[in-house]
């Protein structure tokens, strides 16, 4: 088995999970650098909250803080995002040319569908029992059905 161990990728992966994360990381890609407050005015939640979203951004390295006085300036880096993607196109190239083999290979030997053999009908209900049920003896008369109970 193969161990693939690469942390930086982990948290990049782990970091764009989440709708919101991916939400603030677009914003900042409109915009070269926004402030916490102005990142974090569409979002229908707390700026805890928002700055929490941003810590896990910033240790997966896709976002770099600048505090001015008492503004933190957010924007948006790259290097992280490039890995991801290398990692994927690999992937992306893996599978497809295994699809294109599979692809080939279809239209090498194409399948020929054979006509379906009609299936014999019954002739009875008896017939139509399972191999095991046909070959037993036949089942015991049912009994009525019970009558009214007597109250003693």
């Amino acid at each position: 088995m193969v161990k693939y161990q690469d942390e930086a990728l982990d948290r990049t992966f782990a970091a764009l999970s989440d709708p919101t994360r991916r939400a603030l990381l677009a914003r900042l890609g409109e915009q070269e650098s926004l402030s916490v407050s102005e990142l974090a005015q569409p979002f229908a939640m707390s700026l805890p909250a928002i700055m929490k979203h941003l810590d896990v951004l910033t240790d997966a390295g896709l976002v770099a803080r600048e505090k001015t006085g008492r503004t933190v300036a957010c924007r948006l880096t790259a290097r992280p995002m490039e890995q991801a993607m290398n990692w994927l196109n690999r992937y992306a190239q893996f599978w497809s040319d295994n699809l294109d083999r599979l692809a080939a290979f279809v239209e090498e030997d194409p399948w020929q569908p054979t006509s379906p053999q009609p299936q014999p009908t019954p002739a009875s209900p008896r017939d139509q029992a399972s191999p095991s049920r046909g070959a037993s003896a036949p089942g015991r008369k049912r009994s009525t059905p019970r009558g009214p109970s007597r109250k003693t």
